[in-house]
């Protein structure tokens, strides 16, 4: 595996590459690794791409201050999870190289609806965030398949809206939610929870499947009530469970019974805020 820390120097790479290689599969990510990220290097290996990946922990789409202090950080076993997984390309840049104008003053990306629910209402200015470092991580990266994980749905949803913005080419590969054998999401801030938070964390995972379970046409409004209140009773401070339609994220009160729709839910244990969500 190739390591970069330059936007020049992984450029000129790439463009000698496309000599040998017909396509490329990027995956950005904020590192503290898991098989969650590795999955989607894998999937990009099986496709017969050039795989890169990228760990940059990016400050813009962080609202709060401490919550990007306190993101983990294991860049040496990252390191090894990629290579282990045939990683081809590791670009490590630091913040000037992604942000060499600082960062403010840039142009607002135009998300619309998207960026007023959910986590962009929880995370003000969190998308604008990320499409910031997506847009710029794309034109350093310009490759074929962008792989995401379906566990930030809104976001994936948020980053092909971006790509759509700005008439970039890349084409999104949306890859399942990987999971631990209890049922919890991959994450990242999984790393963050005690013994103790671990053990309740899974409640989210057990929600989302009840609402699988029972969820029938008509009023959906008792039944996301029920959800956070069971979530707030295991210990949880709950942001929001929701039910939305999942091609449009327009929050439903009530179903026809042939929508197709998704829960997602955004809680905190102690300090840790986990998000997950479950097609319906």
């Amino acid at each position: 595996m190739i390591v970069f820390k330059k936007a020049a120097d992984i450029g000129q790479f790439l463009d000698q590459a496309g000599k040998k290689y017909s396509r490329t599969g990027f995956v950005p990510t904020m590192g503290a690794l898991h098989q969650g990220h590795i999955s989607l290097i894998e999937m990009a290996k099986n496709s017969g791409e050039l795989v890169i990946c990228s760990i940059f922990v990016n400050p813009t789409q962080f609202n709060d201050a401490k919550d990007f202090q306190n993101y983990p950080s294991t860049i040496e076993k990252d390191i090894d999870q990629l290579e282990k997984a045939g990683c081809d390309v590791l670009f490590l840049p630091t913040v000037k190289e992604i942000y060499p104008d600082g960062l403010i003053n840039y142009d607002p990306y135009k998300l619309g609806y998207l960026e007023t629910v959910l986590e962009g209402k929880y995370r003000p200015g969190h998308f604008q965030g990320v499409c910031q470092v997506v847009h710029r991580l794309m034109t350093i990266i310009p490759a074929n398949h962008l792989y995401l994980g379906q566990k930030d749905f809104q976001q994936c949803m948020v980053i092909k809206k971006m790509t759509e913005l700005k008439g970039l080419s890349t084409k999104i590969i949306i890859c399942p939610t990987l999971r631990e054998a209890d049922g919890l999401a991959m994450s990242s801030r999984n790393m963050r929870l005690n013994e103790e938070s671990r053990a309740k964390a899974v409640e989210i995972f057990k929600t989302l499947s009840h609402i699988k379970a029972v969820i029938k046409p008509g009023d959906l409004v008792a039944l996301k009530k029920d959800a956070v209140k069971k979530l707030n009773d295991a210990g949880f401070r709950t942001d929001y469970v929701e039910i939305a339609d999942a091609g449009t994220l327009e929050l439903k009160d009530n179903w026809n019974g042939k929508d197709k729709l998704v829960a997602l839910c955004a809680a905190f244990l102690g300090e840790v805020r986990l998000i997950d969500n479950m097609l319906l």
